[in-house]
């Protein structure tokens, strides 16, 4: 079965901003830009995305607490 997203927050209406979402699993999934050059070692089956803090200060103050 898919899982069920929610929209929690986002800095803009449309579809290509950073966005919070909250899923069914009790898991958040991120939308964001894909940072290049963050010096790190990722392995392939994970991603890194950037998000403004501003974000993660809405999604909490206005959804998570």
């Amino acid at each position: 079965m898919p899982v069920k997203v929610t929209k929690l927050v986002s800095t803009c209406d449309f579809k290509d901003c950073p966005t919070l979402y909250a899923t069914d699993r009790d898991t958040l999934l991120v939308q964001g830009e894909t940072p290049s050059d963050h010096g790190l070692t990722i392995p392939a089956h994970e991603a890194l995305v950037e998000i403004p803090m501003d974000l993660v200060r809405r999604a909490i103050r206005d959804h998570l607490i």
